[in-house]
């Protein structure tokens, strides 16, 4: 791998002035080169074969890129090249939903049968109630974490709808538990789909792209290979990082996050059209404002302590518990590829970070340092483990815990509680043994958190369930308690 390669770039004023919360107080842009410099400290210490930063304030952006594409070809990373944004993608989705909400082609509250009459669940109740808020806020209940290739034919969502009908049991009652949903934002994929007549990549072209006078902006591999497109890195046998071994997953993922690429700048243009509540530059609108300021409203909370501050979901977009003013964003991963969205509505201030691999959130200090100087809010003290763990009845807690897509063991050993998580189906397939294992202490009778951190956090593990043993881990996403505790 050859040296970092910097690239940097800042758009000039539109002769608005950029200001702070604080009446008459100009806000001052970082410069390119205290960007550049910063990012790639962090990124030589975590890892990361390229990356693309950039920081929005007012109407301003200053941008930056460094390292490589691919370890392979060194080709250098730059402000113009595109990554691709994981599940960043949902707020997008979000967006197209509210979109037909406002031109009255969706009720949020009504059952999504209405539009979709074909749906069917391995649970019939469910299916029958479960609404399109239920799908927007991840508290649809049932199991979301199916990655299934469906093909690459324009009905490739129909075929994951119709396969929900025999995969993927339901975990809890529509509405009462949040628990993270790939399958339902595909889903929602599919509902924009039959209001619009458009293929869901069309109609995030022709409705969002296109409006917001996107340039750098790629649904998949034939639209990336037109422009400078990051190739995603995973841990190599020996820890380096090696090339992924696919560019992207199934289209069917589309929606929630398999494929949509683009350019730091393009992602914090699209931030800038909800922090002006849905109104474009131009002052046409993507948005009404009523939905705009609905995304951003309270939904769910989020089970046990989220990550980075992360405490409720709005409709797309969570909702962080930052001190000095209000936060939302999203973070994204595919095969080999991270992403990190930051906004401060009431600030005029965003950042988005793009990586091909290593650890994204050893450059969370960078976002956290940018928020705290131009919008004045900071995150909450990171979780971290006790130095004197309560004594907890680890009978409770032990036991293995499972979907289609991982497993975890929580075992008791002579040194304490280790937990020991793996893929399981078509990721392992692809990606093949990446199994660890990390010691945990218990923060309460109901939580763990792991004593080491592990990719720039301490994990931490909720437990639910009001019998003798708990039925569900969840982290993030529920996940059922199994018979065994043996290894697959």
């Amino acid at each position: 791998m050859g040296r970092p390669t910097p690239h940097e770039a800042a758009t000039p004023a539109s002769g608005r002035s950029d200001r702070s919360a604080e009446a008459g107080s100009i806000v001052p842009l970082p410069t390119a080169e205290h960007l550049r410099t910063r990012l790639a400290e962090l990124v030589e210490k975590s890892g990361i074969p390229g990356a693309s930063l950039a920081v929005r304030v007012g109407d301003r952006t200053v941008a930056t890129a460094v390292g490589v594409l691919d370890v392979e070809t060194e080709y250098p990373a730059t402000t113009d090249s595109v990554f691709q944004i994981g599940s960043i993608t949902k707020v997008w989705t979000t967006t197209l939903v509210m979109q037909l909400v406002d031109e009255g082609l969706i009720d949020l509250d009504v059952p999504i049968r209405t539009y979709i009459p074909d749906l069917r669940l391995v649970d019939e109740d469910a299916a029958a109630r479960v609404t399109t808020r239920h799908l927007l806020c991840h508290t649809a209940g049932f199991e979301g974490e199916l990655f299934d290739d469906h093909g690459n034919g324009d009905d490739s969502l129909v075929r994951l709808m119709a396969s929900l009908a025999t995969v993927g049991e339901q975990l809890f009652p529509p509405g009462e538990t949040f628990s993270y949903s790939n399958a339902g934002f595909d889903l929602l994929g599919l509902l924009v789909e039959v209001r619009t007549g458009l293929t869901w990549e069309r109609a995030l072209r022709e409705r969002i792209v296109a409006p917001l006078g996107l340039t750098h902006v790629a649904n998949n591999a034939t639209e990336s290979i037109l422009l400078r497109t990051a190739i995603g890195h995973i841990g190599g046998p020996d820890g380096s990082n090696v090339k992924a071994p696919v560019h992207h997953t199934d289209r069917n993922g589309a929606p929630s996050g398999s494929a949509l690429a683009m350019t730091a700048t393009d992602l914090l243009e699209f931030a800038a059209a909800h922090i002006r509540l849905g109104q474009l530059a131009d002052g046409k609108r993507l948005l009404s404002e009523d939905s705009a300021r609905a995304m951003r409203e309270p939904q769910v909370e989020i089970g046990g302590d989220g990550a980075f501050g992360a405490r409720k979901w709005g409709l797309g977009w969570i909702l962080y518990d930052w001190s000095g003013g209000e936060v939302v964003g999203h973070d994204g991963g595919t095969i080999g590829q991270s992403a990190m969205l930051r906004v401060v509505p009431e600030r005029d201030v965003s950042v988005a970070l793009l990586t091909n691999g290593g650890a994204l959130y050893g450059v969370y200090d960078l976002i956290c340092e940018l928020l705290d100087t131009l919008a004045d809010v900071r995150p909450p003290a990171p979780a971290l483990p006790p130095a004197e763990p309560p004594a907890v009845d680890a009978s409770y807690l032990v036991g293995s815990y499972a979907s289609p897509a991982q497993r975890v063991d929580i075992a008791e050993t002579e040194d304490g509680l280790i937990a020991t998580m793996r893929m399981l189906g078509p990721l392992a397939a692809l990606l093949g043994d990446d199994t660890a294992t990390v010691r945990v202490v218990p923060t309460s009778e109901r939580m763990l958190i792991s004593t080491e951190a592990v990719g720039g956090r301490h994990q931490q593990f909720l437990f639910l369930g009001e019998g003798e043993r708990a039925e569900f881990l969840h982290v993030g996403r529920a996940m059922r308690r199994i018979p065994d505790t043996g290894a697959e």
